[in-house]
């Protein structure tokens, strides 16, 4: 499909919130054996059943790599479309297409530059060729153009919008030196409008405490309940690092308005207690010069906000941790319209550096 040389917000495009409906949903099959441990293998059997929740909800579909693409072929499973998509790793709402709208039947996309987190200065991973690809085959494959930022590094876990001119970023990934180094903070802000079809930008200072995969992506820390209403990542142990990052973002939030000039009602979803990578996590991960590595006694990002968003249902991420209840609760709470899909094994998926939200991208319905 088509480069477009204008931008999105030009030519009428905005980015969508996610409780939209949906048309499908892209996963990309976890294998490389130096983020996932074991071979990826306990990741995988997650993976298989976040698909097979998801399939209820909406089409899948499941971008492989070739030498695993008659494995996952041969589940055989319904309402999944298996393709071959040739990627570094897994992390798809990152290196895949963001989708854009116009109201009008319309569907394309933006095709952001992928660094592999912050390219050769703090980068997690070498090669990312494959990645940088992602965006621009799923457009082909959903037939809808796409405008390249080429040089303009952006992740989608980086922005949460609520579809009505509100996006929300943290400066801890936007500003990080990685990514657009020659760039200030107002010329990234007007290219996230330019290409999101924003009228305004929020910028919490940080992301969740120890999220080094992503310097601080926002997927962790917030997600739109509705236009006006957000969730947010909440700590109330003055004694955790969390609570003082949870407390700058609820005190930014609350001093500021979205793009219709509302204030924002905001509903706290309290983080995983402290959750460690094990001796046994640890060892089961090759270790590879270039890439991070995940430590014995390392502290994870975990947090409840990085949940899924399918048609009718939410995917709850579950730690089996003292949290996991409460997180379904107030989520049910906040999406009654939806069925809550706890999501067991979750901390496979925290292992290798992300969760739900991270794995996965919707295309909109136009």
């Amino acid at each position: 499909m088509r480069i477009n040389q204008g931008t999105p917000k030009t030519d009428g495009f905005y980015m969508p919130c996610e409780l939209a409906e949906h048309r499908c949903i892209y996963i990309l099959w976890p294998e490389r054996p130096d983020n996932w441990r074991n071979g990826a293998k306990p990741a995988q059997k997650v993976f298989k059943n976040l698909i097979e929740v998801m399939s209820k909800y909406e089409p899948v579909v499941v971008g492989v790599n070739q030498d695993q693409y008659a494995h996952v072929l041969g589940m055989n499973l319904p309402n999944v479309s298996v393709v071959e998509i040739s990627n570094n790793d897994s992390w798809i709402r990152d290196t895949g297409a963001t989708f854009l709208i116009d109201g009008k039947g319309g569907l394309r996309a933006v095709d952001w530059t992928f660094n592999g987190y912050g390219g050769l200065y703090n980068g997690i991973y070498f090669p990312w060729d494959y990645d940088d690809l992602i965006a621009a085959k799923m457009c082909n494959i959903e037939y809808a153009d796409r405008y390249r930022t080429e040089g303009f590094v952006m992740e989608g876990g980086s922005i949460a919008s609520d579809g009505e001119g509100t996006v929300i970023v943290t400066e801890e990934t936007c500003l990080d030196p990685g990514r657009n180094p020659d760039m200030t903070k107002e010329q990234i802000e007007g290219k996230l409008k330019e290409y999101l079809g924003a009228e305004k930008v929020l910028w919490i200072p940080r992301g969740i405490y120890g999220d080094e995969d992503t310097n601080g992506h926002v997927d962790n820390v917030v997600q739109f309940v509705a236009p006006g209403k957000l969730l947010l990542s909440w700590e109330d142990n003055e004694d955790d690092p969390q609570y003082e990052r949870s407390q700058e973002a609820l005190e930014y939030l609350q001093s500021e308005t979205d793009a219709k000039g509302r204030k924002f009602e905001i509903v706290k979803l309290h983080v995983p207690a402290p959750m460690y990578i094990t001796k046994e996590e640890s060892e089961g991960v090759d270790s590879v010069d270039g890439t991070l590595p995940r430590n014995e006694g390392d502290r994870m990002a975990g947090s409840y906000i990085n949940f899924g968003i399918v048609n009718g249902a939410i995917l709850c991420p579950q730690f089996d941790n003292e949290y996991d209840a409460e997180a379904i609760k107030v989520l049910q709470e906040c999406y009654p319209d939806r069925v809550i899909e706890p999501i067991a094994g979750a901390r496979e998926i925290l292992l290798g550096g992300g969760n739900i939200h991270c794995i996965t991208q919707q295309v909109p319905k136009p």
